[in-house]
């Protein structure tokens, strides 16, 4: 979940050495080691070395986010663990926080970790929200097919305020993801444990 770059016309009337430290992303590209030592003054995802701002949320978004989150800790199976907006280091220049991550914490030092590494994804959710469906219908889940995480879900508000979960399995062979079901009032998936969750149930109406 993003909002806008930090990029924009620069105020010539400004001496530099006025504004903040992070304010010094207007005139260079970052990789994650440099950015994360940042005194940034907001939540941010990286995007090809651009520091970008991550948008506030509402209620729904974030009541919807904790419960598929809770849902699908409750019922996990080792070596997984599931984890809300959990950097994934993409690589240098690209980070991002899914709403939900699942991963496989094998050889991972969990009361360290700072970002999980791609490969040990195998689910990651976005719950869209106004200022985010762009990232959350093209950028993300392409960044993601890029980087093999076998599954995406996007899930969408409905017209009667319930959320629709898409799923999606990366297809080996093409790369990219594929639609495998558009869940409605109970979300059922095998993958990538047993999950049921009774959508109806994750918000209050």
């Amino acid at each position: 979940m993003t909002a806008e770059p930090i990029n924009g016309p620069v105020d010539d009337h400004r001496d530099r050495a006025e504004w903040p430290d992070w304010m010094h992303a207007l005139f260079r590209y970052w990789t994650y080691e440099q950015a994360k030592n940042l005194d940034l003054p907001f939540d941010w995802d990286l995007v090809d070395g651009v520091i970008v701002v991550r948008g506030q949320t509402n209620q729904w978004h974030d009541q919807v986010r904790d419960e598929l989150y809770s849902a699908l800790r409750a019922v996990r199976v080792p070596p997984y663990a599931a984890n809300v907006e959990r950097c994934v280091l993409l690589d240098k220049d690209n980070t991002t926080k899914p709403d939900v991550v699942v991963f496989d914490k094998t050889g991972l030092d969990v009361f360290e970790l700072e970002c999980v590494p791609p490969e040990a994804v195998v689910l990651a959710v976005e719950v869209v929200s106004h200022g985010t469906r762009v990232n959350d219908r093209f950028r993300k889940p392409g960044q993601y097919a890029e980087k093999k995480i076998p599954y995406y879900w996007r899930v969408e508000r409905g017209i009667d305020n319930l959320p629709i979960v898409h799923e999606f399995h990366r297809d080996e062979e093409k790369g990219v993801y594929l639609p495998v079901e558009q869940h409605e009032g109970v979300l059922r998936t095998s993958v990538p444990y047993p999950v049921e969750i009774d959508l109806a149930a994750v918000v209050e109406l």
